[in-house]
């Protein structure tokens, strides 16, 4: 369908519809990722959606939407993407994608609430941290500002979305400013989840770069550790909110819901920790 022999999508997707939506990345320039190095940005054609949703088995109830960031295709073809999963797919109740804050920032929150109303359930976004310094350094596209101004939209929308966030992404020394300033943003808005990864340095990245002329210094297990201890002890949120370090780069994979488990989880960190 696609010259991509890459797809991606979040381990929770796994036994999920896969339709492929875009290929690589519209940005593909993030310091620390290598998810689509050398692969070329484009939307699929809705007519090739189409024949893959034809093959589709009708009593489909979840469906991802592949590509790095398929939000990018805009408001009139996301549009009629869920009007042709509805068609093809009855029976799908929840479609879920990948997103960016620069993707969503070309919505408005009408648009994102009527695509919420066809289906479009569930986003999965690349927040990373609360730091504008730090976000600068891994040349994320975004500031602090933007990510919490597209978040307050969805959540006017009433569109759900996880929170994807990093820890050790501002390297030696500053695990703990960095978990202070992450819920900080976070606590700023409503999430249905919270998912933590642990910072991987991937080879042909900018970040490898960084790290072997010396600009970069990678935080140590222990440090990162504390990195998630901090973050889930400045976390209160007002509304259920998973938080889950499943995600297979993590140190330690807990999960739980916050607040009520927010205890157990930091005893579970603590322990690690002795």
């Amino acid at each position: 369908m696609s010259g991509s022999q890459t797809i991606h999508y979040p381990q929770d997707e796994v036994h999920t519809f896969l339709l492929p939506v875009t290929v690589s990345c519209s940005y593909n320039a993030c310091a620390f990722c290598s998810m689509y190095a050398g692969e070329k940005f484009s939307p699929v054609n809705l007519s090739d959606i189409e024949s893959e949703l034809k093959h589709g088995d009708t009593y489909t109830e979840r469906v991802f939407l592949t590509g790095a960031d398929p939000l990018q295709i805009g408001f009139e073809k996301m549009n009629l993407l869920l009007d042709l999963i509805h068609l093809y797919l009855p029976y799908c109740g929840c479609v879920a994608s990948y997103a960016s804050i620069r993707s969503i920032s070309q919505y408005s929150a009408e648009e994102l609430s009527i695509l919420h109303k066809k289906g479009l359930w569930d986003l999965y976004i690349g927040f990373e941290t609360g730091s504008d310094e730090v976000l600068k350094l891994m040349n994320k596209g975004h500031t602090v500002s933007d990510a919490i101004s597209q978040a307050k939209k969805l959540n006017e929308a009433d569109l759900s979305f996880n929170t994807i966030v990093i820890y050790g992404i501002g390297g030696q020394g500053r695990s703990v400013e960095n978990a202070v300033a992450t819920a900080e943003m976070i606590m700023q808005f409503r999430t249905r989840r919270v998912i933590t990864m642990n910072l991987t340095v991937f080879p042909g990245t900018k970040l490898k770069e960084m790290v072997e002329s010396g600009d970069f210094i990678a935080a140590p297990n222990r440090e990162r550790l504390i990195e998630v201890k901090t973050l889930l002890e400045n976390l209160d949120p007002t509304t259920p909110t998973v938080f889950d370090t499943t995600h297979p780069t993590n140190i330690l994979k807990i999960k739980g819901m916050l607040p009520q488990d927010k205890e157990r989880l930091l005893a579970e960190v603590r322990k690690r920790l002795h």
